[in-house]
């Protein structure tokens, strides 16, 4: 298994490299964009990605020892299972918060809430006593929802707001971010292998070498990002003005656009088939990955292989993916698809995105709830049983998803804004 893994992610990264050199290769040179010869531009998007990815890279290193640590720490499966439902049910709860919170606290205080929050809980990780270890969940699920919501919310309120760059800029950032992303996670997965098996630090090593990256991510919204806020206006100046002759006008607005940015998103969602199909195909998507991330742990561990190793492969093959998807959408293949993210109003997006979450974590609580139920009804042991019909379930769900992704393509065979500009008019869906 050990031979196995090293030359699954030697063969894994050399696939990468190569169809990246393809994809760039493939794709027609293009005129350098008017973002990337604007220095202003690129300095402040310098300073949110020196802070953003260092919160992914902490993020990330959390990844391939979590279980480990809880069997480390001798508890049961079902045990375990508990453990990963309150923190899938605390991203849940806190949602709505991490929506809201940027607004009334601020979206640099809340990027700080969000370092100090993580903090805490991976140095819950040293204790193992089961209580901590919950709050510790807890914690990590706070912070992953204000992870997903605020740094964005920070830099695209600054990007149009105050600098009022281009919004055609702002997806150049996120692109930038997302490839970012990929290195980072296949070099987490190092990382936490050298600390917790060639260092024989354990496994709980990688959650303390994610504590000072916090720090250091923390120390950048503090510095950079109020120097940035200082040179550029700060985030609140405005909400400050019009709220001076009513102490409560600020939050209450923040409140109110927040409330209404909820309940515009369920009327979209309700109203219109092609949303609801595109949640349901996130939703189930996205849940069997959450309950993946759950089982290969358990499945591969008796086996003993290295799990940062193999963690690097799981992201080495997302990586993969992502250049395949590169490669087939190029000009010489051009298996263009439909922009059915088209369908969502960009106005009602973040409303919309945060009801498709909701039956995502839903989902995943269920199903490690049911394997939960599955272990504790054999007498506490191992649930092999168990293991083999969450996967089972896992199957269906993705069938389910096949099925909404056939249903939505046939909803927008004839439907033109969900085709590409140079397909219109052909009478194809691609």
């Amino acid at each position: 298994m050990l031979v196995t893994a090293y030359l699954a992610i030697i063969f894994l990264l050399a696939l990468c490299v190569a169809l990246e050199l393809t994809a760039r290769r493939l794709t027609p040179p293009q005129p350098t964009p008017t973002a990337v010869a604007n220095p202003a531009f690129r300095r402040f998007q310098k300073i949110f990605l020196r802070a953003y990815l260092l919160a992914l890279w902490a993020d990330w290193l959390q990844g391939p020892y979590l279980y480990k640590l809880y069997r480390h720490y001798s508890f049961l499966e079902s045990q375990i299972a508990i453990l990963y439902v309150c923190g899938l049910a605390s991203c849940v709860l806190f949602a709505p918060v991490s929506g809201w919170l940027p607004q009334a606290l601020g979206r640099r205080k809340t990027c700080l809430l969000f370092c100090l929050s993580y903090s805490a809980c991976c140095l819950t990780k040293l204790s193992r006593d089961y209580f901590i270890l919950i709050v510790g969940r807890v914690l990590g699920g706070l912070s992953t929802s204000l992870l997903a919501t605020t740094f964005e919310a920070w830099y695209v309120h600054r990007h149009v707001d105050i600098h009022d760059f281009p919004k055609e800029w702002i997806p150049s950032t996120f692109t930038k971010a997302a490839t970012w992303n990929h290195g980072l996670a296949v070099g987490a997965g190092l990382a936490a292998n050298l600390l917790a098996e060639w260092l024989h630090l354990g496994p709980v090593a990688p959650f303390l070498l994610a504590v000072p990256c916090l720090m250091c991510c923390g120390w950048v919204v503090l510095t950079d990002w109020g120097k940035e806020e200082a040179e550029g206006g700060h985030e609140g100046d405005k909400q400050t003005l019009l709220g001076t002759s009513n102490g409560g006008v600020t939050h209450l607005s923040a409140k109110a656009r927040f409330s209404r940015s909820f309940h515009e998103g369920l009327r979209c969602l309700l109203s219109d088939r092609r949303v609801m199909l595109l949640g349901g195909v996130q939703a189930l998507f996205e849940s069997v990955l959450y309950i993946f991330v759950f089982l290969w742990t358990p499945v591969l561990d008796p086996h003993g292989p290295p799990l940062g190793i193999v963690f690097s492969c799981l992201m080495a093959a997302s990586m993969a993916g992502s250049s395949l998807y590169r490669l087939a959408t190029s000009t010489r293949y051009r298996l263009q698809p439909g922009h059915v993210g088209r369908v969502i109003p960009e106005e009602k997006r973040a409303g919309v995105l945060a009801w498709f979450r909701l039956p995502l974590h839903l989902l995943a609580c269920l199903g490690l709830l049911a394997l939960h139920g599955e272990v504790s009804g054999t007498g506490g042991g191992e649930g092999g049983s168990g293991t083999r019909h969450m996967f089972g379930g896992c199957a269906v769900m993705m069938l389910a998803a096949l099925m909404a992704v056939v249903s939505l393509f046939t909803l927008g065979k004839n439907d033109t804004d969900l085709r590409l500009e140079g397909t219109r008019g052909e009478g194809e869906m691609y």
